[in-house]
């Protein structure tokens, strides 16, 4: 059963010449729906992690856990800290299916990987989201992801396949568990489809929030072993450390 919504009628607002601000509801007199001073105002990354892409107060610097400890990914792209308002967007388009929230969103993140990409940043081959379980997607009808992934590689112009990263079994919610618990809890969580082989190839992970990046790692070690050179995450936000912001 397919519970993916039709993308191009939900979002033909995004799409239409006459935009309105979807924060201000002023017109946004931009080729996307939102104005220059709440473009301004969203609380874009600064100084952060190389390799993590977590808040930091100065930049160039790799965070102490990524030096204790390489990530199985090689660099993470996020746009915000998870701070106001675009916690709020990301809320909104996740549990209140508002659908323009997320192709805005997925759309400036699309414009910053253009940009990356023109400076050197390595563009990977292939695009896969991180997958949901089975009854999370029953509940929610549609992987937030997903939808991110297509609306990314229509912009960008790199594959994508939504079927060949799996959750291999349920887990409890994250929200409230530690990085420590994180981790125990995706142990063996996701698989790759069938014997189907990465060998060689750039791939890069998609999702809506990385937080303590235990998803992350659990989903590139994963790929790794399935033959992928390398694996990058990009995401809209970033957590910083509790107390941090």
């Amino acid at each position: 059963m397919n519970c993916q919504p039709n993308l191009k009628a939900l979002v033909y607002n995004c799409t239409n010449n006459n935009q309105i601000c979807l924060l201000c509801d002023t017109p946004a007199e931009q080729a996307y729906p939102l104005c220059v001073a709440c473009e301004q105002e969203l609380p874009w990354l600064a100084d952060h992690c190389l390799r993590c892409a977590l808040p930091l107060p100065m930049a160039n610097l790799t965070c102490a856990q990524c030096c204790r400890r390489s990530p199985a990914f090689e660099h993470v792209v996020a746009l915000w800290h998870y701070g106001f308002p675009v916690d709020t967007l990301i809320s909104r388009f996740k549990h209140n299916r508002q659908w323009p929230m997320g192709r805005l969103m997925a759309e400036l993140l699309g414009h910053d990987l253009q940009h990356r990409y023109a400076e050197g940043l390595m563009q990977p081959d292939l695009l896969l989201p991180v997958p949901l379980a089975k009854r999370r997607l029953r509940e929610r009808g549609f992987n937030q992801a997903g939808m991110l992934t297509r609306w990314l590689s229509a912009q960008l112009g790199i594959g994508c396949d939504e079927r060949l990263l799996l959750r291999t079994r349920e887990t409890p919610a994250q929200q409230h568990l530690n990085a420590k618990a994180r981790r125990r809890n995706l142990r063996q969580a996701f698989c790759v489809a069938g014997h189907t082989s990465l060998q060689g190839r750039h791939v890069a992970v998609i999702d809506d929030v990385l937080t303590t990046g235990a998803t992350a790692q659990a989903i590139a070690e994963v790929l790794a072993k399935a033959g992928a050179r390398r694996v990058d995450v990009y995401c809209l936000a970033r957590t910083p450390k509790p107390g941090q912001m």
